[in-house]
Formats: C-alpha cells, sequence, structure tokens
C-alpha cells in the first residue's frame, strides 16, 4: 500500500509558542502530535529552540560552529571570485558588463559591481539595454509553434509547449518576440449572447442539466453542427465530442444539414455505439427528426436536447465551434468539399493529439486520457 504524502504547512511563531506553552503546563506530546495533527520532529524542534534561544528563526538557533562554517563559506565564495575576476579597474566598462552578464548566475550582481568598480544603477540600465538582443533567441522556436497552432495560440500556450522541450521562459519574452515578430492570436474578445426564456414544450428534456466537468465517466456525447463557405457556396460540418476528455471523436462534412450528415459523424465512433450514455445537442431538426430516434432506441442512448433559443444548454460544443470557427476556417479558403474534408481531418488529428487545451489542465485530449482512467476512449 503506498503511503499517502503529507502535505506540506507552514505555521507561525505564535502558533509554536502556544504549542510549547501547552506542553509546558502539562500536555503530552504525543496528545499535541495527535490533536493538532503534526510530526514529533518538529515538536521536539519547536520545544528546544524555545528552551535554548527563545526564538523559532533559524539564524537565532545556529551553533557557533554552524555559524562559523556560513562565515568561511562566504569568505572563500569571496576569494573564488576574486580570482576568477580580477580587478579591472582599467578595463573599459563595455567589457566590465560582458563579465557581469556571464557571471551573475555564480555571483550577486552587488559582489560583481563592487569587485568591478562599477554602479549598480549602470549595470542594471545595460542589462536591460541589451535585453532587446536576446528576443531573437528562441523566436524561430516561437514561430513555429504558433504557425503549427494554427495562429491561434497565445503566450501561455506557447510556454507550456516550449516547455515540454525543456525551454523554460516567461510569458512577458514570449509576449516580446511575438510582438517583434508581429504576431496576433486569432482569438477575440469573448462576447456575451443573450438567450431566450420561453418553455419548451418539446417531449425530450435536458437529460445533461450542464455538468460539463471533465474526467467525468459518462460516455456522453455532446454534437452540433456548423457552416463553412466552400467556393462561393456554404457547406456543413457536423462535430461529435466525447465530454469527458473533450476529444473530437467523430465528424462528417457534407453539402446538406440532414440527419444523413449525422449518422455520417456517428459511424466515425470507434467505440460500439452501444457503449453510450447520452447523446446531447441543440433543438435542429437535423438532431431532432425520426432517423436518429430510431438509432439510438436500437442503441439504447437516451436523447438529451438544450432548452429552446439557450446555447449555454450546449456550451462545450459552442465553444469548440468558436475554437474551430478561430483557428481552422478564418482566414482560410476551401475550393472543393473534398479539400475542406481533408484539411479538417488533419486539424481533427492536431486538436486531439497536440492542441493543450486549458479545461484538460493545458493537455491534449488523448494525452488526458491516459492520465484520467475512464470508461469510454474515442
Amino acid at each position: 500500500m503506498n503511503k499517502v504524502k503529507r502535505e506540506r504547512r507552514t505555521f507561525t511563531a505564535d502558533f509554536k509558542q502556544q504549542m510549547v506553552n501547552l506542553y509546558q503546563h502539562g500536555k503530552s506530546r504525543s496528545e499535541l502530535v495527535a490533536a493538532y495533527d503534526l510530526t514529533p520532529s518538529a515538536l521536539d524542534r519547536w520545544i528546544t529552540q524555545a528552551t535554548q534561544s527563545g526564538s523559532f528563526k533559524t539564524k537565532d538557533n545556529r551553533s557557533q560552529e554552524e555559524k562559523e562554517l556560513i562565515a568561511l563559506r562566504k569568505e572563500l565564495k569571496q576569494l573564488r571570485m576574486e580570482n576568477d575576476i580580477p580587478k579591472a579597474s582599467r578595463t573599459d566598462n563595455g567589457t566590465k558588463i560582458d563579465i557581469l552578464k556571464a557571471n551573475r548566475h555564480r555571483y550577486r550582481v552587488v559582489t560583481l559591481c563592487q569587485q568591478l568598480g562599477i554602479s549598480r544603477h549602470y549595470a542594471y540600465y545595460q542589462c536591460k539595454a541589451n535585453k532587446q538582443k536576446s528576443v531573437v533567441y528562441y523566436a524561430d522556436k516561437i514561430l513555429t509553434i504558433f504557425k503549427r497552432s494554427y495562429r491561434a495560440y497565445g503566450t501561455r500556450r506557447i510556454r507550456l509547449a516550449l516547455q515540454e522541450d525543456g525551454i523554460h521562459v516567461s510569458r512577458r519574452y514570449i509576449a516580446r518576440v511575438m510582438k517583434w515578430l508581429l504576431l496576433t492570436s486569432k482569438y477575440t474578445v469573448k462576447r456575451y449572447k443573450a438567450h431566450y426564456k420561453e418553455v419548451n414544450e418539446a417531449t425530450t428534456a435536458n437529460h445533461l442539466q450542464r455538468e460539463f466537468d471533465a474526467g467525468d465517466k459518462r460516455q456522453v456525447i455532446v454534437a452540433d453542427l456548423t457552416y463553412i463557405r466552400v467556393n462561393q457556396r456554404w457547406n456543413y460540418l457536423c462535430v461529435l465530442l466525447n465530454l469527458s476528455n473533450r476529444q473530437i471523436s467523430g465528424y462528417s462534412v457534407g453539402k446538406h444539414k440532414t440527419a444523413d450528415l449525422v449518422m455520417s459523424a456517428l459511424s466515425q465512433i470507434k467505440q460500439p455505439l452501444s457503449s453510450l450514455n447520452l447523446f446531447h445537442s441543440d433543438r435542429g431538426k437535423e438532431f431532432d427528426n425520426q432517423l436518429l430516434d430510431d438509432c439510438f432506441k436500437t442503441f439504447n442512448i437516451q436523447r438529451s436536447l438544450s432548452k429552446k433559443g439557450c446555447p449555454y444548454d450546449n456550451a462545450v460544443a459552442e465553444a469548440t465551434f468558436k475554437t474551430i470557427k478561430t483557428e481552422f476556417v478564418k482566414d482560410e479558403e476551401f475550393m472543393t468539399t473534398t479539400m475542406l474534408r481533408q484539411a479538417f481531418a488533419a486539424y481533427a488529428y492536431w486538436y486531439n493529439n497536440k492542441r493543450l487545451h486549458s479545461s484538460l489542465g493545458y493537455l491534449p485530449p488523448v494525452k488526458f486520457s491516459k492520465q484520467v482512467p475512464l470508461n469510454f476512449f474515442v
């Protein structure tokens, strides 16, 4: 059986003093440990510190040998610096700044300035002035990630993508690079969508009830359609989304918005349809029809429809289509339905296997599925 790791806690000096007072007034060591969920070693340390120095700070409880050892280490570090960086009183300021930048990861900037004979103000100014030169260091890498993300990633996702390659930089640095390269994410400001409150008189109810939690073991598919211009005509895209891991489990492209388009997307689901518990969509006729009813009855799948005029009941599908419209459709031209279908196949693969999803802790759906045990993967 694996031992549960204790969560790290911090205690104030007042709390530590209260524990010591309770111990000194008769409370046993075991009672205090059990009542306040403490470790015996921590309680013993507090009692010793209160008895010896009256302070709970580490520096106030060091022995004379420890203090001398720390002083010797500081002196040794100073001697090493003086040996590595001899005083450069006759060296020009440019060389001094180069020496400082090459060694600031080893020694404090204040100490380096004293050794080199320059002011801290001048040193920090020169480092800031030269910072723009370092922008180009990871520019190619950031540009590649940005293009591969269908020009959709911002600083947060680019930073996470760089970390996967072992590159650790700040979002501020990435923002400077993107500004320097004139890169702007396709995403715009979110806009509020009004919805109506009329009573829905249809017989099929909303069984999903906006339970959109990622990692849920229920086998739920949410669906929606959108239109995409193909050679000056509208084509339609149907997408089926696995609610548990936000993975595109099925899709279809066609020239007409019909139930056959939805059935074509259903046929792409890799698992048996009988393994589904719930199928949720809006109240479009392509979803609420006899063909789909017969299919769901055959495989014992429960239907769920959004409330009339309320897109929030199918918010995950709506948000996914906004993502698709922004990342995949925007600034693209499709001349044929076949071209659209092939392009979306490539995008769906990237979406499932590479794209970082904020609702999944910035993991791709496939990787999230491997980390979170689910009953149903598509």
